[in-house]
């Protein structure tokens, strides 16, 4: 343990004493977390906002074992303290990807899990990064292996997830077709660098998916929709396509027909990240260091940025999210 001394013994967290809509996240004087061993303690510069955070909110998405009950996945901050085997970092800037407690003054990340950050670089917007990075990375690039020369289809295309995708397709030659929900969001999606935006209220996805790929179909699809969306993904996948599913927003079953799967050799999978092991995300840290990291180092990765809240207003920010006209990412800033 090191530099503890410097640090106070209670912080301001956000906190859920009821589930409920954006007024049940109400400001606590909370202990500040102790760092266990591999752990880092940062001084909290800022937070990203992710949809989980608003399930966690409503009760519908419990943390998991162990995680803090303070909301927040992602942070950025510089380390101030850490356990054993973490002492070297302290004084570093980083951002890191956490299963819970961001939402507040200080919050403990094992050392795996973050992220150097650059010293020209915002630490609002390096908040902004751990959480679609980590999932886009792993579920389009590793699950769904897309590679250059492919062409992907992106539902919620100005959403966190959606801009994030849309840059590292952007990086990793990949075309990307992103749907939104109207005109003024497909053109916002486009200007990001989409190659395709398509108005999902007004224009069949599917028929537009096809008359893009010349009939030919996409190499992989990324949803965040399910339900009825998933049947229709699956006809937008070319032969040997894969669907992966990150999210149940629409609903939670569909009904596919599976001789279609047969015929197209489709893969279909998914994965959540938040209860994934430590050792898991470390790798993932560790992959994203080799092979995008230095993008950040440029300033070729950053992420659209939506507003930005006080931590105290973290209700405003999720009364914000909840009202869907946000794009790109919203933080809390401490």
């Amino acid at each position: 343990m090191a530099d503890l001394d410097a640090v106070p013994g209670e912080m301001t967290a956000i906190a859920i004493p009821t589930p409920g809509g954006p007024d049940a996240l109400v400001p606590e004087r909370r202990p500040v977390p102790v760092p266990g061993e591999g752990e880092v303690l940062i001084k909290v510069a800022a937070a990203g906002v992710n949809r989980p955070d608003v399930l966690q909110r409503q009760g519908k998405y419990p943390p998991p074992p162990g995680a803090s009950d303070i909301p927040g996945l992602e942070v950025s901050g510089t380390i101030v303290a850490a356990g054993s085997g973490a002492d070297a970092l302290i004084g570093q800037k980083v951002c890191a990807l956490l299963a819970g407690g961001g939402y507040a003054e200080y919050a403990v990340a094992p050392a795996g899990q973050c992220l150097p950050v650059p010293d020209d670089y915002d630490l609002a917007e390096a908040s902004a990064l751990p959480e679609t990075l980590f999932t886009v990375w792993t579920n389009l690039f590793e699950r769904a292996y897309v590679v250059a020369g492919d062409t992907v289809l992106v539902h919620g295309g100005t959403s966190g997830i959606g801009t994030m995708a849309i840059r590292l397709c952007n990086l990793f030659d990949v075309t990307i077709i992103a749907t939104c929900g109207s005109d003024e969001k497909c053109g916002q999606a486009k200007d990001w660098g989409a190659d395709h935006a398509i108005n999902y209220k007004t224009q069949d996805y599917v028929e537009e998916v096809k008359r893009i790929t010349d009939g030919q179909g996409v190499q992989a699809v990324l949803d965040m929709v399910g339900g009825d969306y998933v049947p229709r993904n699956l006809s937008c996948l070319a032969e040997d396509g894969r669907h992966v599913s990150i999210a149940v927003l629409g609903g939670a079953k569909a009904d596919i027909f599976i001789p279609a799967i047969m015929q197209k050799r489709l893969t279909l999978t998914g994965s959540t990240l938040r209860a994934r092991s430590v050792g898991f995300k470390s790798l993932v840290a560790d992959e994203l260091m080799r092979t995008v990291w230095g993008f950040v180092g440029e300033g070729k990765l950053r992420p659209a940025m939506d507003q930005r809240f006080a931590l105290a207003d973290a209700a405003k920010a999720h009364a914000r999210m909840d009202a869907g006209e946000h794009f790109g990412k919203i933080v809390l800033v401490v």
